[in-house]
């Protein structure tokens, strides 16, 4: 079994920093549950992990015929199932939706990073990486721009009325321009009252129609789009 060098150690666990915490200077950036220190301290962590595995062991004598059987994977092994746990952790559930996917799975990649790192496997680290960070980045603008053609555009719209008005008007406008409610607020202010609500537009209306159509409804003051 191949002994590793300190300068070859220092290189596998340095590689495994840099890659991990380029991934984890992304998600920093965007502002996500786990972001550059979480992401560098799981590649070198799996680095590690993968080189203890495989190189720790020189001075033990292993022989089939002696009963000792080495498998040089099993520590290695159990980096893939304890990272699930960690990836867990960055998955928040707010009411209907689920944040945090996106982070759990490049904590799941890192640690692969991290584990190539730590066997040698330089270029499959290096490229793995550069994927990701195309998939972080120019492939999720690409991806909302081709969604964004096909789903129906959402925003939140803001209507003005006199205090003490019903929404009854309101609601009917919107609903008799094509567009679902999913949330609505209401605040008073003075002689007028604010209606908030979260609007999804249908297939092939555009906010400036609901606008119109809020205009001419009984008692509305003023309306208002936020995409």
């Amino acid at each position: 079994m191949p002994d590793l060098s300190w300068a070859e150690v220092v290189l596998r666990i340095g590689l495994a920093a840099a890659l991990g915490g380029a991934i984890g200077l992304e998600r920093e950036l965007r502002e996500r549950e786990a972001g550059l220190r979480t992401h560098l301290l799981v590649s070198v962590g799996a680095a590690l992990f993968t080189m203890v595995s495989a190189y720790a062991w020189t001075d033990w004598r292993f022989s089939n015929q002696e009963g000792l059987v080495f498998d040089p994977t099993r520590i290695a092994a159990q980096v893939v199932t304890g990272i699930g746990f960690l990836g867990a952790g960055a998955i928040i559930r707010q009411g209907l939706s689920v944040r945090g996917l996106t982070t759990a799975a490049t904590l799941w990649v890192v640690a692969a990073i991290g584990m190539a790192s730590g066997v040698g496997y330089y270029w499959a680290a290096l490229v793995t990486t550069a994927l990701v960070l195309v998939s972080l980045w120019p492939l999720r603008i690409v991806a909302f721009k081709l969604s964004s053609r096909t789903r129906p555009e959402e925003g939140r719209l803001a209507v003005e009325l006199p205090a003490g008005t019903s929404a009854v008007s309101v609601l009917e406008a919107v609903e008799g321009a094509g567009a679902d409610v999913s949330s609505l607020e209401f605040e008073e202010e003075g002689d007028s009252r604010r209606v908030d609500l979260r609007v999804r537009l249908a297939s092939g209306k555009t906010a400036a129609q609901l606008i119109d159509a809020l205009t001419q409804a009984e008692a509305v003051r003023a309306a208002r789009w936020n995409p």
